[in-house]
């Protein structure tokens, strides 16, 4: 074992992890469930005169999606505000804005409770704030060094539901909150346990007013948390921390997260066509939002890797949509460079998506993986060809991107199952220029 291939750091012995754990918020999931909100604060503990915040934005204000969400907090005694300047992509600046909203209502202290209300953007907001609401300070004195001051997050702070109108991201049950550093041009996370929402609530009847191409995006970014999240390294072949507390976010794949990741592949490649086409498939959607949860499970757990860390120079420099970027990246990173790591994992990565890999020999069956996955963006039909198609990216610009994803991307390039220099970053950026004609 070594370090370059651990996403464990320095000081850990040169010893195999032996032990994996799983931390969850509290779930309720299925049709109506938006209406058990109030029971659900109520079991968190959130006293009875209690004010909260439902973070959210304008569009979902538009859509009557917070009125609906707000009369249920109501309707259980509560009293509840509503913030709706969350942004797409957010940026520290934007985040700092809803937290100075809170600090101008309700002082340091802030509320008694938050809701976070949409797609991961609104999610990630809600769970920033709350977090550095209730540390004190601002948002870079948690980001990690050397953008941030890379202070820990000592108090979760008050009881935070996550409510996603969206299948895709992960938000509602991840440890990491990602924000834009506009003057730096990177992306960058705060990754910490007392990040995570105390529970979610996934309602597919709030996902149904969801356009085709946006629930096209984020599916594809829950299938790449999915299938990174199946063939990442096993959590037995990192390194054992010293200190519990120091075992990372993404340890690693296990039985568990293995179970959930097979289960989200077929979920989201077999019901994201049914969705897309007809959004008001309530089957469909509920599928989509399961197969989600399943993903962010197992990839959110175990690690996302190459393919994610390539996203992000990606989305800095264009401005580009995350699941869009996952889509075109993917069958380069994920299914194309990785196959050689471990073809017989990736064969059942094509079964699961759906092809028929009867008579093949194993490395033929794993190449159907990429195949099926690309039949899948076609079919879809909203969804861009290649880097060049989704932002104008061209072969002179490939090496910039790859110098930024091995300059900025090491924690995520740690976690990929076969090592990446920068040359295999540049040779993966030239092959998703054009995954089709």
């Amino acid at each position: 074992m070594n370090y370059e291939r651990s996403v464990s750091a320095i000081p850990h012995e040169l010893a195999p992890e032996t032990v994996w754990n799983v931390e969850m918020p509290e779930l309720r999931v299925g049709r109506g469930a938006i209406e058990e909100l109030g029971a659900q604060l109520s079991a968190l503990g959130v006293d009875e005169d209690a004010r909260g915040l439902i973070v959210t934005d304008g569009t979902l204000v538009d859509l009557g999606h917070a009125d609906r969400v707000a009369d249920n907090v109501e309707a259980a005694g509560f009293v509840v505000d509503v913030y709706d300047g969350s942004e797409r992509e957010p940026s520290i600046e934007s985040v700092e804005r809803c937290i100075s909203f809170v600090r101008e209502e309700l002082g340091e202290e802030g509320y008694g409770f938050y809701v976070g209300l949409g797609g991961g953007s609104c999610l990630d907001t809600a769970k920033t704030t709350r977090a550095v609401v209730a540390n004190g300070g601002e948002i870079l004195d948690y980001v990690a060094e050397p953008t941030g001051e890379g202070e820990p997050l000592t108090d979760s702070g008050p009881p935070l539901v996550l409510v996603p109108t969206t299948a895709g991201t992960g938000s509602e049950i991840s440890p990491v909150t990602i924000l834009s550093v506009e003057e730096k041009n990177v992306k960058e996370g705060i990754s910490s346990a007392n990040v995570r929402a105390d529970a979610a609530l996934l309602d597919p009847t709030l996902t149904t007013t969801l356009p085709p191409e946006l629930t096209a995006r984020t599916a594809m970014d829950a299938l790449g948390h999915a299938i990174e999240g199946y063939t990442t390294h096993a959590y037995d072949e990192l390194l054992r921390p010293e200190d519990p507390a120091d075992r990372p976010v993404y340890a690693g794949r296990t039985g568990f997260t293995e179970m959930f990741s097979e289960r989200a592949i077929a979920l989201l490649s077999g019901n994201v066509r049914k969705a897309v086409n007809n959004g008001d498939d309530l089957d469909a959607r509920g599928a989509m939002l399961k197969g989600a949860l399943y993903g962010a499970i197992a990839g959110l757990t175990a690690g996302a890797n190459l393919c994610h860390a390539m996203a992000y120079p990606v989305g800095n420099n264009y401005h580009t949509y995350h699941g869009e970027t996952i889509a075109v990246l993917t069958p380069a990173s994920t299914l194309g460079y990785n196959v050689a790591s471990d073809p017989e994992r990736y064969a059942r990565v094509a079964e699961l998506l759906g092809a028929n890999t009867e008579g093949l020999g194993t490395r033929a069956a794993a190449d159907l993986a990429r195949e099926e996955f690309l039949r899948l963006q076609r079919d879809l039909n909203v969804l861009p060809s290649g880097l060049h198609d989704l932002a104008g990216v061209t072969e002179d610009e490939i090496d910039r991107l790859a110098r930024q994803t091995v300059d900025t991307q090491q924690r995520l390039l740690r976690c990929n199952p076969r090592p990446v220099t920068k040359a295999d970053v540049v040779d993966v950026f030239e092959d998703a220029l054009y995954n089709w004609e």
